[in-house]
């Protein structure tokens, strides 16, 4: 099938040209095409699971220059939010787990946290 052959189509009602294309002087050439952004299936959600676990300590020492305190309090591991660039992520590696798709989806809580304090 020629390029003309596979850019004409039914016309649209009350049109009469068949196809939609820039001018032979133009520089650029622009075609529609499905790459598969406009998938109209829906996709799952992701599901959060939520672990437990007893915390030893709750309040942690921060060294790292680029954090402007040095303690903090941390009542959970992981998070939903998923930003990349979190400094938290490698903390799950430590737990056997993935610091991508399971620090976001397998969280940990600690419940008895404000005992431990």
């Amino acid at each position: 099938m020629s390029r003309k052959q596979e850019n004409l189509r039914a016309p649209a009602p009350g049109r009469a040209s068949l196809s939609n294309r820039v001018g032979r002087f133009e520089t650029h050439d622009r075609e529609s095409f499905d790459d598969g952004w406009d998938n109209s299936e829906d996709i799952p959600p992701v599901r959060t699971e939520v672990l437990t676990e007893r915390p030893r300590r709750v309040i942690t020492r921060n060294t790292s220059p680029d954090i402007g305190f040095d303690r903090s309090i941390n009542p959970y591991r992981g998070c939903e939010h998923g930003c990349i660039y979190c400094f938290a992520r490698p903390t799950h590696s430590f737990l056997g787990l993935s610091p991508g798709l399971d620090f976001e989806t397998r969280l940990i809580a600690r419940p008895e946290a404000p005992k431990v304090l």
